[in-house]
């Protein structure tokens, strides 16, 4: 990567930094509780690239910091906002105790998932105008919410909701790269906390869910495969593929693009057992942040 595009990365780092919290012991019970985590470098069998420097100073096999602050929406049945490098997405999810009138005029049981995904307008560099004042959602936007939902959906059995309507809403406040995977990836820990509610709330007898998930950017920059992209290697990259993966090692999405470039099946390999990596990483941490509440 050439120096003018380490220096433009290191620009956007002073700009957003990420806040340094205190590890001492709270004196009193929180109401918000922050995790964060440290990722380590991923053990695979992927050829060193000690010439290869990132702008972040990772290695091509490792994920940005990771962090999870849950409970950041109160009114939301369950809420987390994700930290994932300089990329900051709030998830929420509330319950409508209804189904979409085709659920009803079809009578298909169980209850209906749906996702919304918008991008604030401080979220970019340049201010990024609100889609109301467009009058209507873009094309990205659209492509986005409507993957968060098959996304999540495949993480649960909506039967055993009963007749209602799970709204997960992702809105990212700052964007540095990898903004839909970080939405799926605390859009499932929100979910589990939503459901944790529910069941202590009695409104659900069992759990609905089903195998965790989680996603993970990968791609080919510069002739290297690297694991979860920045904003800088993103737009670099000859290769932009995104993963969305269960706990048993299943796709549910996967979605890789060559830029003016192709791909060979070698790469490809590499990519996917990147992501692989990654995604195991992320399994964890979320587990983390869940079982922690």
């Amino acid at each position: 990567m050439n120096t003018d595009k380490i220096q433009r990365q290191l620009t956007r780092l002073r700009y957003f930094p990420l806040p340094i919290r205190s590890r001492k012991p709270p004196a009193r019970p929180l109401t918000k509780c922050f995790y964060r985590f440290s990722i380590p470098v991923i053990a695979l069998n992927i050829p060193a690239m000690s010439d290869f420097i990132r702008a972040d100073g990772r290695m091509a096999n490792q994920l940005r910091p990771l962090r999870f602050q849950n409970h950041i929406a109160p009114h939301a049945a369950g809420s987390t906002l994700i930290e994932w490098g300089h990329t900051r997405v709030i998830c929420g999810v509330t319950v409508e105790e209804s189904v979409p009138r085709w659920m009803k005029e079809q009578k298909v049981e169980g209850g209906w998932l749906t996702a919304e995904y918008s991008m604030l307008p401080y979220s970019t560099l340049e201010r990024k105008p609100r889609e109301i004042s467009k009058g209507k959602i873009d094309g990205r936007s659209s492509e986005i919410q409507r993957l968060i939902g098959r996304s999540i959906r495949a993480a649960v059995d909506l039967k055993k909701f009963g007749p209602r309507t799970i709204c997960v809403d992702c809105d990212v406040l700052q964007a540095d790269g990898g903004t839909r995977t970080a939405a799926i990836t605390g859009a499932f820990v929100a979910l589990a906390l939503a459901v944790k509610k529910l069941q202590a709330e009695g409104k659900l007898l069992e759990s609905p869910l089903l195998s965790p998930i989680a996603a993970v950017s990968v791609g080919m920059v510069e002739g290297a495969a690297l694991l979860d992209l920045c904003y800088v290697e993103d737009v670099a990259a000859a290769v932009d593929m995104n993963l969305v993966m269960n706990s048993r090692g299943e796709f549910i999405e996967l979605q890789g693009t060559g830029e003016e470039a192709t791909f060979t099946d070698a790469q490809l390999a590499d990519l996917l057992a990147l992501g692989r990596g990654g995604i195991r990483e992320l399994l964890v941490a979320q587990q983390q942040a869940i079982a922690q509440g």
